[in-house]
């Protein structure tokens, strides 16, 4: 005869994943089930218990509202972005009507303004333009290695810096500037190499990290191609 532990069937030990696998192998269990389902209830943090099925309708009602919020949010973006470009190509227009660097630049300067920003300033590097003397436009350049230790601490790998800038900082960029109080920095050419696209804000939470950079992409790629028209790269 066996003994009783042998005739004892083992109890089986569930735990949540044992019940998930099941209800993935058994699809229709709720349907077979349904008026035991309709009688569950399950712990509510406010509530203190509600239905399974109202529990979930309430879940259901959440995922849809923050769909909606996502759907909103996206709608508002991307009415923004369309805002944006529209203004880039306008002032793509403006910048290749210029009849001089000088009046390009001006034009810059007035599209800035009108976006409510201090103002917009180009700095090139000296390793790679021809702006030494006799240029008219030496007041552009920096070098590039004074550039450098800035760049890794503000930039690092990345093309772009939004937030504000120390003494030092604003003497080697802006050094005519006043009142800035935040930037929005982009390298201009493939690797950087070409110099610096500078916005500038009096208020200091304009420009912050996290902040988009499409249309600073944009600009930074296009200046190189018309500065070309009035300066000679090395």
């Amino acid at each position: 005869m066996n003994n009783l532990d042998d005739q004892i069937e083992p109890v089986i030990a569930l735990d949540d994943d044992s019940v998930m696998q099941y209800l993935l192998q058994n699809p229709d269990f709720f349907i077979r089930n349904a008026r035991s389902v309709e009688q569950m209830h399950v712990p509510h943090p406010v509530k203190g218990s509600t239905s399974l099925v109202e529990w979930q309708l309430g879940r259901q009602r959440h995922q849809i509202a923050q769909l909606e919020e996502e759907i909103t949010l996206l709608m508002e973006q991307a009415s923004i972005n369309e805002s944006l470009f529209g203004r880039m190509i306008e002032l793509q227009a403006t910048l290749a009507a210029a009849s001089s660097l000088q009046d390009m630049l001006n034009r810059l300067q007035r599209w800035a303004r009108s976006l409510g920003l201090a103002g917009a300033n180009v700095r090139l590097f000296s390793e790679g333009w021809r702006i030494g003397a006799p240029s008219d436009f030496t007041h552009l350049a920096v070098s590039r290695s004074a550039f450098e230790s800035m760049r890794i601490q503000r930039l690092g790998e990345t093309p772009h810096y939004l937030g504000g800038l120390n003494g030092p900082e604003l003497l080697l960029l802006l050094p005519q500037a006043k009142a800035v109080g935040s930037v929005a920095l982009s390298l201009m050419g493939e690797q950087g190499e070409l110099g610096v696209l500078i916005f500038s804000s009096r208020d200091p939470q304009h420009y912050q990290s996290g902040m988009g950079t499409v249309l600073l992409d944009q600009l930074a790629k296009m200046l190189p191609g018309l500065l070309e028209r009035w300066i000679e790269r090395v």
